[in-house]
């Protein structure tokens, strides 16, 4: 499957224990979408056209209202990617 890089940073957070929470308007619409790392940092890359996309791919999942997180689907797609958190040393 085809996924750009701001859906794979998107799903790499949301892989590491990240959550997407949902802003509505009074209608019910979907106003804005922020991805939160499980430390709490807001990931600048996700933003709403990223959200809908991966919702269409079936990607990303809520249940019973909670914020959504990454499917299996998302977890088979996702590219390995070294954590940025960890140095790989030549030794």
């Amino acid at each position: 499957m085809n996924i750009s890089k701001a859906q794979q940073r998107t799903l790499h957070a949301l892989a590491q224990g990240g959550q997407i929470i949902l802003e509505r308007d009074s209608k019910g619409g979907v106003v804005e979408a922020t991805c939160v790392s499980r430390d709490g940092w807001r990931l600048a890359d996700c933003d709403l056209a990223v959200f809908k996309s991966l919702k269409k791919k079936r990607l990303i999942a809520s249940q019973n209202g909670q914020p959504y997180r990454v499917t299996r689907d998302g977890l088979v797609n996702l590219r390995a990617q070294l954590d940025n958190r960890t140095s790989v040393r030549g030794w």
